[in-house]
């Protein structure tokens, strides 16, 4: 269903494409999900990383004792970076309705699986009638993934490879809140696929799509080590601490009914709610925006760490 837009241009090449949060929001909810594992998922999770095929180009040219960190933080870019042509994955012929859309095969899957990264919840301001969204989507691949994760699982290590860089994208995912819903309208009676044709101009002055905006609000490209300064050390930009009852909450469905719910209040609020052209944002939608960013990078962050430390302790 989606179109991924505009990223390409808006990151002069340099963003992988299509990346919600972009890498280096992406990045950031991996490092300080990082620092919240337990000694022993960490060394298993550790173990699993090593096995993608990108493992090599992820650790070249960093020191030996930063390598399983990085390889960590950088590994949660991934599942964006197979929609490029290098990596030899495919979306031809790859849909939400066929048999093999949600199965789990490893790295052996060539798959782009891009209705992986999202759940639209429909929802409407003026009547039009909501349809229903993809049959696999991000909700059934999280719990999916999480499964195949555990040792229990049955699965050989290599699988459970795949299945743990999938989860550090699709948490993050999760938790931005145009990757839970669709807006129905006159205009758009088949959804507007999560903001990508609503068209909005931020302080900055350009034109871009809604949720390339949302995609942005973290940052654009990074390395893993400026990811970590900004999610944990940079007093500027760290992350807040999550409220640790909403941490513990380890059900996709809560997340993306949570994200759906800031997707109307918060995404499409005024003066997006009553555009029918390019808005222009006011700086209390851009302020509210980017202190929502913030609050569910910090919450997706505390909520992979523990689904990571239940399925490897």
């Amino acid at each position: 269903m989606r179109n991924w837009l505009l990223v390409g241009a808006l990151c002069g090449g340099i963003c992988s494409p299509a990346a919600a949060w972009w890498d280096e929001g992406h990045m950031q909810v991996a490092a300080l999900a990082y620092d919240q594992l337990t000694p022993t998922a960490r060394a298993k999770a550790d173990a699993l990383i090593r096995l993608n095929p990108q493992y090599g180009n992820w650790v070249v040219g960093w020191p030996p004792g930063k390598a399983a960190q990085y390889a960590f933080v950088r590994a949660s870019a991934w599942a964006d970076d197979i929609k490029g042509p290098d990596l030899g994955f495919t979306d031809v012929g790859d849909s939400a309705g066929k048999s093999e859309a949600g199965r789990n095969i490893g790295y052996y899957d060539n798959l782009m699986h891009k209705y992986w990264h999202y759940k639209d919840i429909g929802f409407s301001t003026d009547g039009t009638a909501i349809e229903e969204g993809d049959p696999v989507n991000a909700v059934t691949q999280i719990k999916l993934l999480a499964q195949g994760l555990s040792p229990a699982s049955g699965q050989p290590d290599e699988v459970r490879s795949y299945d743990l860089v999938w989860l550090l994208h699709l948490v993050g995912d999760a938790h931005q809140p145009l990757h839970a819903t669709a807006r129905f309208s006159h205009a758009h009676p088949h959804g507007d696929q999560g903001g990508n044709l609503a068209k909005v101009i931020p302080a900055t002055g350009e034109t871009i799509t809604l949720h390339a905006y949302w995609d942005r609000l973290l940052g654009s490209y990074s390395t893993p080590q400026g990811a970590i300064m900004d999610a944990m050390v940079d007093k500027n930009t760290k992350l807040p601490k999550p409220d640790p009852e909403r941490a513990g909450e380890l059900d996709p469905e809560v997340w993306f009914k949570e994200s759906e719910k800031l997707a109307e209040d918060v995404a499409y609020a005024e003066p997006v709610r009553s555009c029918t052209e390019a808005c222009t944002l006011d700086r209390p939608y851009e302020t509210k925006a980017r202190e929502t960013a913030r609050v569910q990078a910090a919450l997706a962050a505390a909520r992979l760490a523990n689904l990571i430390n239940a399925a490897l302790k």
